[in-house]
């Protein structure tokens, strides 16, 4: 299980994101993402990322008033 904060990304992290799920994780692997969801726009835009990357959302939950996180499992 691995944990990728993409805060500092502010609405931009979806590259990195799809970068991480492409390059990184062995099949099976667990990953927990951070990122801040400004208007709620990026939990859909998330979601649809894990789905078209062919991976399960495991969990996605608000972290703080500003922060969301998502685990995806590959």
């Amino acid at each position: 299980m691995k944990r990728y904060d993409l805060r500092h990304l502010k609405e931009n992290f979806y590259d990195r994101m799809s970068d991480i799920i492409k390059q990184e994780p062995a099949n099976g692997e667990v990953l927990i993402f951070l990122f801040e969801i400004g208007d709620f726009t990026p939990i859909q835009k998330s979601a649809d990322l894990v789905k078209e990357l062919g991976c399960e959302l495991m969990n996605s939950l608000k972290f703080n008033e500003a922060d969301w996180t998502i685990v995806v499992k590959k």
